[in-house]
């Protein structure tokens, strides 16, 4: 909430969802996502030589980097200890129960998939 153009109050509301607390609502992870994304990836980024100018190329390469990330990845975030109390980082997808291990670039690239439309 803003008074004369300063910034007095922060309300953090829920846009969707269900049973979502309100303290883990906040711009910084999204932000942070888009901070690590952008500098993993030059095709993103304007005045570079990767910088994409087609949507299909784009749309492609933002697609494998972000199953990369989401299911072969080890983020450090992500650490737990294993049955010998040895730490062990997960990748998101195995965080989230999608999969049971970190999966390999070679079974990524090779999993079998349907594309569907989502609207």
């Amino acid at each position: 909430m803003r008074v004369e153009g300063k910034l007095k109050k922060v309300v953090k509301r829920i846009i969707f969802g269900e049973n979502i607390d309100p303290k883990m609502i906040s711009t910084s992870y999204i932000e942070r996502q888009n901070l690590t994304c952008r500098q993993d990836n030059n095709r993103i980024s304007r005045k570079t030589i990767g910088f994409s100018k087609k949507t299909v190329e784009l749309d492609q390469q933002m697609t494998l980097y972000f199953a990369n990330f989401n299911y072969c990845r080890k983020h450090r975030s992500l650490k737990y200890k294993d049955d010998q109390e040895i730490t062990r980082f997960n990748c998101p997808a195995k965080q989230a129960g999608l999969i049971d291990h970190i999966w390999s670039l070679h079974e990524l690239l090779t999993f079998a998939y349907y594309k569907i439309k989502t609207y």
